[in-house]
């Protein structure tokens, strides 16, 4: 047995950027930070950024470029996946990043919050509808 599961709760480094297949399927792209802080071992404060590259597919990814913004805070949970390909000058190249089976809007951002979820592992329209996501008090994060 063997899991692929990323959850990642961050805020957007840019806008989402989304573009159409020739088929007509929309998919966004969008990078998220993650920080961590901790006090060094001298007493000092230290801080940690890691950024992820976020793949979100038809319908959803259209809400994501509606909805999102730089700044904004989001919940991404999807699976890790490295592409490879090759680059003008014939070098291999490697990419990994999250493809979105669920984005959950967080926070501001004048006033929208939307949840959408996808069963669809990432291919094919997601089948799920546009809601508002329930408000939690008690989430451990």
């Amino acid at each position: 047995m063997s899991v692929n599961i990323a959850i990642v709760v961050g805020n957007l480094g840019k806008d989402p950027e989304v573009r159409f297949t020739q088929s007509g399927r929309a998919v966004a792209n969008f990078p998220i930070a993650t920080s961590e802080s901790w006090t060094g071992q001298d007493g000092s404060p230290q801080e940690r950024t890691e950024w992820h590259n976020i793949v979100v597919w038809g319908k959803q990814a259209e809400s994501c470029g509606q909805y999102l913004s730089k700044g904004r805070q989001v919940f991404v949970q999807g699976r890790i996946q490295t592409r490879k390909w090759t680059d003008q000058n014939g070098q291999d190249r490697y990419t990994t990043e999250i493809v979105a089976q669920r984005v959950q809007f967080l926070g501001g951002g004048g006033g929208a919050r939307a949840s959408q979820e996808s069963q669809d592992q990432g291919f094919g329209e997601s089948s799920s509808s546009f809601q508002s996501p329930p408000i939690d008090d008690d989430i451990p994060f």
